[in-house]
């Protein structure tokens, strides 16, 4: 028993200091907030194709309507990432 916990509290401790998982977390939390209602793609509203699908590009958070947008967000990402840094523009 005692080895079983013993083992539970190392893996937990690696798991806690895994660098990738970190790096993930706080590349995250520090991501400009998506600026829109709508997908930057297609511009559908973000719930109409059920859970928004939500990634982080270059320090800023993206949601789209659905996962297969992000074919074309890849196609064409410096026309998407300019349509977002102008609808924060324009809140502001």
């Amino acid at each position: 028993m005692k080895k079983i916990v013993l083992l539970v509290t190392v893996l937990t401790g690696l798991l806690a200091a895994n660098p990738w998982v970190n790096a993930a977390e706080k590349e995250k939390e520090k991501a400009k907030p998506y600026p829109l209602k709508v997908c930057v793609v297609s511009d559908e509203k973000l719930d109409s194709m059920g859970e928004p699908y939500v990634f982080t590009h270059e320090g800023r958070e993206v949601k789209l309507c659905c996962k297969s947008c992000l074919k074309d967000f890849k196609k064409d990402t410096a026309k998407f990432v300019k349509k977002m840094e102008e609808a924060e523009k324009s809140k502001k």
